[in-house]
């Protein structure tokens, strides 16, 4: 008996999952007939620019639209042609040419060279006085030393 209701339950079971795919196959049938469909489900379109002639979609027309004030557009634009003009004119030729691989390190000692430059002036125009007043030799020839002097050390900073 035991072996009998088993067979029976199996029975039921497989007859529960026949019906299960019956009703799987009858429910794409009855979507592609329109039972399930709705209207409300579909998108409603809008008109910008075509007028239709139903009441019923005139609803979803778009209202008129009025032109921007383009004069105020205009001027705006103009007037950021100005600053952009005027920004290129301030532009240097120099900055957008490439640089040589030295140049940051040129840029970050200039301040330290130019207060060695004024103290070499200074101590130069003292070794002048200094020689003037000990010899008390021609003037001209003390500034032609000098001149020398100068010129040999700008030829060695070149280098």
């Amino acid at each position: 008996m035991t072996s009998d209701i088993k067979v029976g339950s199996l029975e039921e079971e497989a007859l529960k999952r026949k019906e299960r795919l019956r009703a799987l196959k009858r429910k794409p049938e009855q979507d592609s007939n329109g039972t399930n469909t709705s209207s409300e489900n579909l998108p409603k379109p809008t008109f910008r620019s075509y007028k239709p002639q139903d009441e019923q979609l005139q609803e979803n027309t778009l209202p008129n639209t009025k032109p921007s004030d383009l004069e105020s557009e205009v001027k705006e634009q103009l007037e950021s042609a100005k600053t952009a003009k005027t920004l290129i004119e301030d532009l240097d030729i120099t900055n957008l040419a490439p640089r040589k691989p030295d140049w940051d390190l040129k840029r970050d000692i200039a301040k330290k060279l130019d207060k060695l430059e004024r103290r070499t002036q200074k101590a130069i125009a003292e070794l002048i006085r200094e020689r003037l007043r000990s010899n008390k030799e021609d003037l001209s020839t003390i500034v032609n030393v000098a001149a020398l002097t100068n010129d040999k050390q700008r030829n060695d900073e070149d280098e």
